[in-house]
Protein backbone atom coordinates (compact mmCIF):
# COMPACT_ATOMS: atom_id res chain seq x y z
CA UNK A 1 0.00 0.00 0.00
CA UNK A 2 1.18 3.50 -0.78
CA UNK A 3 2.36 4.92 2.59
CA UNK A 4 0.45 8.12 1.91
CA UNK A 5 -2.87 6.28 1.41
CA UNK A 6 -3.45 5.56 5.06
CA UNK A 7 -6.84 5.18 6.66
CA UNK A 8 -8.57 8.04 8.40
CA UNK A 9 -8.48 6.05 11.62
CA UNK A 10 -4.73 5.52 11.43
CA UNK A 11 -4.21 9.16 10.54
CA UNK A 12 -6.21 10.37 13.54
CA UNK A 13 -4.40 7.96 15.84
CA UNK A 14 -1.07 9.28 14.62
CA UNK A 15 -2.25 12.87 15.09
CA UNK A 16 -3.36 12.11 18.64
CA UNK A 17 0.02 10.61 19.44
CA UNK A 18 1.91 13.59 18.02
CA UNK A 19 -0.37 16.03 19.84
CA UNK A 20 0.12 14.22 23.16
CA UNK A 21 3.91 14.13 22.76
CA UNK A 22 4.32 17.72 21.53
CA UNK A 23 1.69 19.51 23.60
CA UNK A 24 0.26 21.04 20.43
CA UNK A 25 -3.53 21.17 19.95
CA UNK A 26 -5.00 18.27 17.96
CA UNK A 27 -6.57 20.47 15.27
CA UNK A 28 -3.20 22.08 14.54
CA UNK A 29 -1.42 18.71 14.33
CA UNK A 30 -4.08 17.33 11.99
CA UNK A 31 -3.67 20.24 9.58
CA UNK A 32 0.10 20.08 9.78
CA UNK A 33 0.35 16.35 9.08
CA UNK A 34 -2.26 16.52 6.34
CA UNK A 35 -0.26 19.24 4.59
CA UNK A 36 2.98 17.29 5.00
CA UNK A 37 1.50 14.06 3.63
CA UNK A 38 0.05 15.85 0.62
CA UNK A 39 3.62 16.44 -0.53
CA UNK A 40 5.19 13.39 -2.16
CA UNK A 41 8.77 12.69 -1.05
CA UNK A 42 11.49 13.59 -3.52
CA UNK A 43 13.67 10.82 -4.88
CA UNK A 44 17.29 11.71 -4.09
CA UNK A 45 20.02 10.20 -6.22
CA UNK A 46 23.71 10.33 -5.26
CA UNK A 47 24.30 12.79 -8.11
CA UNK A 48 21.71 15.22 -6.72
CA UNK A 49 23.57 15.75 -3.45
CA UNK A 50 25.39 19.10 -3.55
CA UNK A 51 28.94 19.59 -2.35
CA UNK A 52 29.01 21.36 1.03
CA UNK A 53 31.82 23.34 2.67
CA UNK A 54 31.84 24.18 6.37
CA UNK A 55 33.39 27.52 7.36
CA UNK A 56 33.79 27.75 11.13
CA UNK A 57 34.34 24.35 12.69
CA UNK A 58 33.37 24.90 16.32
CA UNK A 59 30.51 23.15 18.06
CA UNK A 60 27.74 24.95 16.18
CA UNK A 61 29.50 24.43 12.87
CA UNK A 62 29.90 20.71 13.40
CA UNK A 63 26.25 20.53 14.44
CA UNK A 64 25.12 22.32 11.29
CA UNK A 65 27.33 20.10 9.14
CA UNK A 66 25.93 16.98 10.78
CA UNK A 67 22.44 18.09 9.75
CA UNK A 68 23.61 19.14 6.28
CA UNK A 69 25.26 15.75 5.72
CA UNK A 70 21.75 14.30 5.39
CA UNK A 71 21.32 16.36 2.23
CA UNK A 72 24.78 16.85 0.74
CA UNK A 73 28.43 15.78 0.84
CA UNK A 74 30.85 17.59 3.15
CA UNK A 75 33.77 18.10 0.78
CA UNK A 76 35.71 20.85 2.56
CA UNK A 77 36.14 22.43 5.98
CA UNK A 78 37.74 25.73 6.93
CA UNK A 79 38.85 27.30 10.19
CA UNK A 80 41.60 29.63 11.36
CA UNK A 81 42.06 27.18 14.25
CA UNK A 82 43.88 24.19 12.75
CA UNK A 83 42.74 21.94 15.59
CA UNK A 84 39.07 22.70 14.98
CA UNK A 85 39.50 22.15 11.24
CA UNK A 86 41.23 18.80 11.75
CA UNK A 87 38.52 17.62 14.14
CA UNK A 88 35.83 18.53 11.62
CA UNK A 89 37.65 16.82 8.75
CA UNK A 90 37.91 13.64 10.80
CA UNK A 91 34.26 13.79 11.83
CA UNK A 92 33.00 14.13 8.27
CA UNK A 93 35.30 11.60 6.62
CA UNK A 94 33.07 9.07 4.84
CA UNK A 95 34.30 5.86 3.16
CA UNK A 96 37.85 7.16 3.23
CA UNK A 97 36.93 10.49 1.62
CA UNK A 98 38.49 13.18 3.81
CA UNK A 99 37.17 16.74 3.41
CA UNK A 100 39.95 19.09 2.32
CA UNK A 101 41.11 21.49 5.04
CA UNK A 102 41.48 25.24 4.44
CA UNK A 103 42.65 28.12 6.59
CA UNK A 104 41.28 30.81 4.24
CA UNK A 105 37.64 30.44 3.17
CA UNK A 106 38.29 32.33 -0.07
CA UNK A 107 40.26 29.37 -1.39
CA UNK A 108 37.42 26.89 -1.03
CA UNK A 109 35.07 29.35 -2.76
CA UNK A 110 37.11 28.74 -5.92
CA UNK A 111 36.10 25.06 -6.05
CA UNK A 112 33.52 24.08 -8.67
CA UNK A 113 32.37 21.12 -6.57
CA UNK A 114 31.40 23.35 -3.64
CA UNK A 115 27.79 24.41 -4.08
CA UNK A 116 26.75 25.21 -0.51
CA UNK A 117 28.50 27.12 2.29
CA UNK A 118 27.69 26.52 5.95
CA UNK A 119 28.79 29.70 7.72
CA UNK A 120 29.25 29.09 11.45
CA UNK A 121 31.98 31.63 12.10
CA UNK A 122 31.88 34.17 14.96
CA UNK A 123 29.47 37.03 14.31
CA UNK A 124 32.08 39.52 13.11
CA UNK A 125 32.97 37.16 10.24
CA UNK A 126 29.42 36.35 9.12
CA UNK A 127 29.10 39.12 6.55
CA UNK A 128 32.41 38.78 4.74
CA UNK A 129 32.00 35.01 4.38
CA UNK A 130 28.43 35.44 3.15
CA UNK A 131 29.42 38.21 0.73
CA UNK A 132 32.25 36.07 -0.61
CA UNK A 133 29.84 33.18 -1.11
CA UNK A 134 27.33 35.40 -2.91
CA UNK A 135 29.98 36.69 -5.28
CA UNK A 136 31.11 33.11 -5.94
CA UNK A 137 27.46 32.06 -6.54
CA UNK A 138 27.41 29.61 -3.62
CA UNK A 139 24.22 29.11 -1.63
CA UNK A 140 24.54 29.82 2.10
CA UNK A 141 23.20 28.52 5.37
CA UNK A 142 24.40 31.31 7.68
CA UNK A 143 24.33 31.21 11.45
CA UNK A 144 22.53 33.93 13.36
CA UNK A 145 22.69 36.80 13.88
CA UNK A 146 23.02 37.38 10.16
CA UNK A 147 25.38 40.34 10.59
CA UNK A 148 27.45 42.29 13.09
CA UNK A 149 25.91 45.64 12.09
CA UNK A 150 22.83 47.01 10.35
CA UNK A 151 24.92 48.40 7.50
CA UNK A 152 26.37 44.96 6.83
CA UNK A 153 22.83 43.61 6.56
CA UNK A 154 21.78 46.12 3.94
CA UNK A 155 24.88 45.35 1.88
CA UNK A 156 24.31 41.62 2.17
CA UNK A 157 20.67 41.86 1.10
CA UNK A 158 21.79 43.64 -2.06
CA UNK A 159 24.54 41.14 -2.81
CA UNK A 160 22.27 38.13 -2.34
CA UNK A 161 19.58 39.57 -4.57
CA UNK A 162 22.10 40.49 -7.24
CA UNK A 163 23.71 37.04 -7.25
CA UNK A 164 20.49 35.05 -7.04
CA UNK A 165 21.81 32.68 -4.38
CA UNK A 166 19.66 31.05 -1.72
CA UNK A 167 20.51 32.21 1.80
CA UNK A 168 18.91 30.74 4.90
CA UNK A 169 19.46 32.47 8.25
CA UNK A 170 19.95 29.93 11.03
CA UNK A 171 17.08 31.13 13.23
CA UNK A 172 15.68 27.60 13.39
CA UNK A 173 12.78 28.44 15.69
CA UNK A 174 10.88 29.52 12.56
CA UNK A 175 10.79 25.83 11.63
CA UNK A 176 9.25 24.87 14.98
CA UNK A 177 5.53 24.07 14.97
CA UNK A 178 4.84 25.60 18.36
CA UNK A 179 6.41 28.95 17.48
CA UNK A 180 4.52 29.07 14.19
CA UNK A 181 1.28 28.21 16.02
CA UNK A 182 1.83 31.05 18.50
CA UNK A 183 2.51 33.51 15.68
CA UNK A 184 -0.50 32.40 13.64
CA UNK A 185 -2.78 32.74 16.67
CA UNK A 186 -1.48 36.26 17.31
CA UNK A 187 -1.72 37.24 13.63
CA UNK A 188 -5.32 35.99 13.48
CA UNK A 189 -6.49 37.95 16.52
CA UNK A 190 -6.89 35.02 18.88
CA UNK A 191 -5.68 37.29 21.72
CA UNK A 192 -7.87 40.14 20.61
CA UNK A 193 -5.82 43.27 20.01
CA UNK A 194 -2.15 42.55 20.63
CA UNK A 195 -0.83 45.00 23.21
CA UNK A 196 2.63 43.78 24.15
CA UNK A 197 5.15 41.04 23.53
CA UNK A 198 7.63 40.23 26.29
CA UNK A 199 10.85 38.38 25.59
CA UNK A 200 12.97 36.85 28.33
CA UNK A 201 16.61 36.16 27.53
CA UNK A 202 19.28 34.50 29.66
CA UNK A 203 21.56 36.95 31.42
CA UNK A 204 25.01 37.20 29.88
CA UNK A 205 28.44 36.83 31.46
CA UNK A 206 29.81 39.58 33.70
CA UNK A 207 33.41 38.60 34.45
CA UNK A 208 36.94 39.92 34.37
CA UNK A 209 39.44 41.40 34.32
CA UNK A 210 41.26 39.00 32.00
CA UNK A 211 44.95 38.63 31.24
CA UNK A 212 46.75 38.17 27.96
CA UNK A 213 48.60 34.99 27.08
CA UNK A 214 50.53 33.43 24.22
CA UNK A 215 48.54 32.72 21.07
CA UNK A 216 47.96 28.94 20.70
CA UNK A 217 50.20 27.52 17.98
CA UNK A 218 47.21 26.19 16.02
CA UNK A 219 45.37 29.55 15.90
CA UNK A 220 45.79 32.33 13.32
CA UNK A 221 44.88 35.08 15.76
CA UNK A 222 45.15 37.99 13.32
CA UNK A 223 42.79 36.25 10.87
CA UNK A 224 40.41 35.37 13.72
CA UNK A 225 40.27 39.05 14.75
CA UNK A 226 39.49 40.00 11.17
CA UNK A 227 37.74 43.37 10.91
CA UNK A 228 37.87 43.91 14.70
CA UNK A 229 40.59 46.06 16.27
CA UNK A 230 44.01 44.52 16.78
CA UNK A 231 44.52 43.30 20.34
CA UNK A 232 46.68 40.88 22.26
CA UNK A 233 45.35 37.36 22.64
CA UNK A 234 42.98 36.76 25.55
CA UNK A 235 41.46 33.29 25.58
CA UNK A 236 38.11 34.62 26.82
CA UNK A 237 37.80 36.67 23.62
CA UNK A 238 37.97 33.63 21.40
CA UNK A 239 35.74 30.69 20.52
CA UNK A 240 32.65 30.17 22.70
CA UNK A 241 32.82 33.38 24.73
CA UNK A 242 33.42 35.74 21.79
CA UNK A 243 29.74 36.73 21.92
CA UNK A 244 30.26 38.71 25.16
CA UNK A 245 32.48 41.29 23.47
CA UNK A 246 31.01 44.10 21.38
CA UNK A 247 34.04 43.89 19.12
CA UNK A 248 32.79 40.53 17.83
CA UNK A 249 29.11 40.23 18.76
CA UNK A 250 26.35 41.80 20.86
CA UNK A 251 25.92 39.68 23.98
CA UNK A 252 22.71 37.78 24.67
CA UNK A 253 20.77 40.48 22.82
CA UNK A 254 22.13 39.19 19.50
CA UNK A 255 22.59 35.58 20.65
CA UNK A 256 19.33 34.25 22.15
CA UNK A 257 17.74 37.54 21.14
CA UNK A 258 18.26 36.64 17.49
CA UNK A 259 15.93 33.68 18.07
CA UNK A 260 13.22 35.14 20.29
CA UNK A 261 13.17 38.63 18.78
CA UNK A 262 12.75 36.96 15.39
CA UNK A 263 9.62 35.19 16.62
CA UNK A 264 8.26 38.45 18.05
CA UNK A 265 8.97 40.08 14.67
CA UNK A 266 7.15 37.22 12.91
CA UNK A 267 4.09 37.50 15.16
CA UNK A 268 3.82 41.30 15.17
CA UNK A 269 4.22 41.41 11.40
CA UNK A 270 5.58 44.94 11.18
CA UNK A 271 8.92 45.88 9.66
CA UNK A 272 10.51 47.36 12.78
CA UNK A 273 9.73 49.26 15.97
CA UNK A 274 9.79 53.05 15.88
CA UNK A 275 11.20 53.90 19.32
CA UNK A 276 13.68 52.07 21.53
CA UNK A 277 14.99 52.77 25.03
CA UNK A 278 16.88 50.69 27.57
CA UNK A 279 17.95 50.33 31.17
CA UNK A 280 21.26 48.76 32.15
CA UNK A 281 20.95 46.66 35.29
CA UNK A 282 24.56 45.44 35.58
CA UNK A 283 27.67 47.24 34.36
CA UNK A 284 30.56 45.28 32.78
CA UNK A 285 33.69 44.64 34.84
CA UNK A 286 36.63 46.82 33.80
CA UNK A 287 39.03 44.74 31.71
CA UNK A 288 36.41 42.01 31.24
CA UNK A 289 33.55 41.23 28.90
CA UNK A 290 32.27 44.41 27.25
CA UNK A 291 28.62 43.53 26.53
CA UNK A 292 25.92 44.20 29.10
CA UNK A 293 24.84 41.09 30.98
CA UNK A 294 21.56 42.22 32.57
CA UNK A 295 19.31 44.82 31.00
CA UNK A 296 15.84 45.80 29.89
CA UNK A 297 15.05 47.08 26.40
CA UNK A 298 11.69 48.59 25.50
CA UNK A 299 10.47 49.03 21.92
CA UNK A 300 7.32 50.81 20.75
CA UNK A 301 5.80 50.31 17.29
CA UNK A 302 4.01 53.01 15.33
CA UNK A 303 0.64 51.34 16.06
CA UNK A 304 1.29 51.34 19.82
CA UNK A 305 2.31 47.69 20.26
CA UNK A 306 5.13 47.33 22.78
CA UNK A 307 7.96 44.81 22.84
CA UNK A 308 9.94 44.44 26.05
CA UNK A 309 13.18 42.47 26.34
CA UNK A 310 14.21 41.33 29.82
CA UNK A 311 17.08 39.24 31.11
CA UNK A 312 16.68 36.68 33.85
CA UNK A 313 18.61 34.14 35.89
CA UNK A 314 15.40 32.80 37.41
CA UNK A 315 13.03 30.19 35.97
CA UNK A 316 10.07 31.57 37.88
CA UNK A 317 9.56 34.50 35.53
CA UNK A 318 5.86 34.80 36.16
CA UNK A 319 6.02 34.03 39.87
CA UNK A 320 4.12 31.21 41.52
CA UNK A 321 1.21 31.11 39.06
CA UNK A 322 3.23 30.12 35.99
CA UNK A 323 6.38 28.15 36.69
CA UNK A 324 8.52 27.52 33.62
CA UNK A 325 9.82 24.08 32.82
CA UNK A 326 13.41 23.72 31.61
CA UNK A 327 14.35 26.77 29.57
CA UNK A 328 14.63 30.04 31.43
CA UNK A 329 13.74 32.06 28.36
CA UNK A 330 10.82 32.51 26.00
CA UNK A 331 8.14 34.84 24.69
CA UNK A 332 4.80 35.98 26.08
CA UNK A 333 2.24 37.65 23.81
CA UNK A 334 -0.36 39.72 25.68
CA UNK A 335 -3.61 40.91 24.13
CA UNK A 336 -6.94 42.30 25.23
CA UNK A 337 -8.36 38.74 25.42
CA UNK A 338 -5.51 36.84 27.09
CA UNK A 339 -1.91 35.75 26.72
CA UNK A 340 0.17 33.00 25.09
CA UNK A 341 3.57 31.86 26.38
CA UNK A 342 5.90 29.90 24.09
CA UNK A 343 9.47 28.61 24.23
CA UNK A 344 11.33 25.54 23.03
CA UNK A 345 9.78 23.43 25.78
CA UNK A 346 6.13 24.16 25.18
CA UNK A 347 3.23 26.51 24.60
CA UNK A 348 0.67 27.69 27.17
CA UNK A 349 -2.18 30.18 27.31
CA UNK A 350 -4.16 32.10 29.89
CA UNK A 351 -7.18 30.03 28.78
CA UNK A 352 -6.55 26.57 27.23
CA UNK A 353 -9.37 27.24 24.76
CA UNK A 354 -7.19 29.89 23.11
CA UNK A 355 -5.05 27.00 21.86
CA UNK A 356 -7.69 24.28 21.50
CA UNK A 357 -10.18 26.20 19.35
CA UNK A 358 -9.25 25.72 15.66
CA UNK A 359 -8.53 28.72 13.48
CA UNK A 360 -10.88 29.03 10.50
CA UNK A 361 -9.77 27.49 7.22
CA UNK A 362 -9.36 30.95 5.70
CA UNK A 363 -7.09 32.18 8.52
CA UNK A 364 -3.71 33.76 7.86
CA UNK A 365 -1.18 30.95 7.50
CA UNK A 366 2.54 31.55 7.83
CA UNK A 367 5.38 29.86 5.94
CA UNK A 368 5.43 26.20 6.98
CA UNK A 369 8.77 24.43 7.51
CA UNK A 370 9.23 21.28 9.58
CA UNK A 371 13.03 21.22 9.46
CA UNK A 372 15.22 24.29 9.02
CA UNK A 373 18.14 22.62 7.26
CA UNK A 374 15.86 20.52 5.08
CA UNK A 375 13.94 23.63 4.09
CA UNK A 376 17.22 25.23 3.02
CA UNK A 377 18.27 22.30 0.85
CA UNK A 378 14.78 22.05 -0.64
CA UNK A 379 15.13 25.68 -1.67
CA UNK A 380 18.62 25.08 -3.04
CA UNK A 381 16.93 22.65 -5.46
CA UNK A 382 13.75 24.64 -6.15
CA UNK A 383 15.38 28.12 -6.06
CA UNK A 384 12.46 29.35 -3.98
CA UNK A 385 12.92 31.60 -0.94
CA UNK A 386 13.62 29.75 2.34
CA UNK A 387 11.65 30.41 5.51
CA UNK A 388 14.26 32.84 6.85
CA UNK A 389 15.69 34.45 3.72
CA UNK A 390 18.23 37.24 3.68
CA UNK A 391 15.75 40.12 4.04
CA UNK A 392 13.99 38.38 6.94
CA UNK A 393 17.30 37.60 8.61
CA UNK A 394 18.44 41.19 8.18
CA UNK A 395 15.26 42.70 9.62
CA UNK A 396 15.17 40.38 12.64
CA UNK A 397 18.88 41.03 13.31
CA UNK A 398 18.17 44.76 13.03
CA UNK A 399 15.79 44.52 16.00
CA UNK A 400 18.63 43.09 18.08
CA UNK A 401 21.08 45.72 16.87
CA UNK A 402 18.63 48.51 17.74
CA UNK A 403 18.50 47.25 21.32
CA UNK A 404 22.28 46.97 21.53
CA UNK A 405 22.72 50.49 20.15
CA UNK A 406 20.24 51.88 22.68
CA UNK A 407 22.21 50.24 25.48
CA UNK A 408 25.53 51.48 24.17
CA UNK A 409 24.36 55.08 23.73
CA UNK A 410 22.14 55.17 26.82
CA UNK A 411 19.59 57.18 24.86
CA UNK A 412 15.97 56.89 23.78
CA UNK A 413 16.12 56.55 20.00
CA UNK A 414 13.80 56.80 17.00
CA UNK A 415 14.27 54.44 14.05
CA UNK A 416 13.14 54.99 10.45
CA UNK A 417 12.69 51.44 9.16
CA UNK A 418 12.30 52.45 5.51
CA UNK A 419 15.42 54.64 5.43
CA UNK A 420 17.20 52.32 7.91
CA UNK A 421 18.62 55.12 9.98
CA UNK A 422 17.97 56.87 13.29
CA UNK A 423 16.21 60.22 13.25
CA UNK A 424 15.42 62.92 15.78
CA UNK A 425 17.20 63.40 19.11
CA UNK A 426 20.52 61.56 19.52
CA UNK A 427 20.42 60.36 15.88
CA UNK A 428 24.06 61.24 15.20
CA UNK A 429 25.36 59.24 18.16
CA UNK A 430 23.15 56.27 17.30
CA UNK A 431 23.89 56.28 13.56
CA UNK A 432 27.59 56.04 14.40
CA UNK A 433 26.83 52.45 15.51
CA UNK A 434 24.92 51.46 12.37
CA UNK A 435 28.24 50.53 10.82
CA UNK A 436 31.74 50.02 12.17
CA UNK A 437 35.19 50.76 10.88
CA UNK A 438 36.72 47.56 9.50
CA UNK A 439 40.41 46.87 10.07
CA UNK A 440 42.41 46.43 6.87
CA UNK A 441 42.80 44.14 5.06
CA UNK A 442 39.66 42.52 6.48
CA UNK A 443 37.23 45.03 4.98
CA UNK A 444 34.83 44.62 2.07
CA UNK A 445 37.74 44.52 -0.39
CA UNK A 446 38.81 41.25 1.26
CA UNK A 447 36.14 39.39 -0.72
CA UNK A 448 35.86 41.62 -3.79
Amino acid sequence: MNPFQISRRSFLKRCSTVAAMSGLPLWFVERQLAAAEAVQPKAVSPNSRPGVALVGCGGMGKGDATNAANHGEIVAVCDVDEKHAAEAAAKFTVDGKVPKIYGDFRKLLERDDVHVILNATPDHWHTLVNLGAARARKDVYGEKPLTLTIDEGRRLVGAVKQSGIVLQTGTQQRSSSRFRLACELVRNGRLGKLQEAKVWLPAGLCEGPFTTSAVPAELNWDFWLGQAPKTDYVKERCHRTFRFWYEYSGGTMTDWGAHHNDIAYWAIGLLAPRDVESTILTQPVAGGYTTFSEYEVRYTYANGIKLTILTTKDDSIFGAKVKLDGQRNGIRFEGTDGWIWVNRDGIKASDPELLKTPLPENAVQLYRSANHMENFFDCVKSRKAPICDVETGHRSATMCHLGAISMRTGKTLTWDADAEKFTGAHAAAANAHVKREMRAPYDYSFVS
